[in-house]
């Protein structure tokens, strides 16, 4: 009596408990901390699928590219990897499907990007060369032209030198000359007046 009342409960709650455990196989340990980042590529020439746990008879949740990258994680069972693509989906691949070295596909596409980088990067200097070579043919005629008044105040400088020596020159010139005139007016004035004492001293005597 009891297995013909249990039966028809086993045939409810199957589908629901097989259902659970569907649901714990496609979210595996979420509270756990994951890696956010890729740090894993599908190899090459592979269109694979990605499955609810790790083998062949868990539901296929999806299929994944050869070269995608993956965020590998610590999960691993059966010769499976859990991991989590592209579009943040987690699920078990074969662990020999999974490298830690970019494919052909992705390593195309970030030369293909670094290849615009650097497309871009030689436009802006093309299209900044006239300007450049604006600013130097200006920088060049300032430099002429500072030259050619560093020049001219060189010049001026020694010309104002040479005046300055001619002035002193000329001043001690005066000087000497002054000083002579001076020494020389002294001396016959010396000699004026000993002549006339001399001569009054002659009058003085005979009167």
């Amino acid at each position: 009596m009891f297995k013909k009342l249990a039966l028809p409960f086993l045939f409810v709650f199957s589908p629901l408990t097989l259902h659970a455990q569907d649901l714990d196989e496609t979210n595996p340990q979420e509270q756990t901390a994951q890696q956010t980042m890729p740090n894993g590529y599908i190899v090459d020439n592979l269109y694979l699928f990605m499955h609810a746990g790790p083998g062949t008879n868990y539901r296929i949740l999806g299929s994944i590219e050869a070269g995608t990258p993956v965020t590998i994680t610590n999960e691993q069972n059966n010769n499976y990897v859990r991991i989590i693509d592209n579009k943040e989906r987690s699920g078990w691949v074969e662990s020999k499907f999974v490298t830690a070295e970019p494919g052909l596909k992705q390593q195309l596409s970030e030369l293909t990007q670094a290849l615009d980088v650097s497309q871009n990067q030689l436009a802006s200097l093309q299209s900044a060369m006239p300007q450049l070579q604006s600013d130097y043919d200006t920088l060049e005629s300032q430099n002429s032209e500072l030259q050619k008044t560093i020049k001219d105040l060189n010049a001026q400088l020694e010309q104002q030198a040479k005046s300055a020596q001619s002035k002193v020159e000329r001043e001690q010139h005066l000087l000497l000359s002054y000083g002579g005139g001076i020494a020389l007016g002294g001396v016959l004035l010396g000699v004026i007046l000993t002549l006339l004492l001399s001569r009054r001293k002659r009058y003085d005597g005979w009167s």
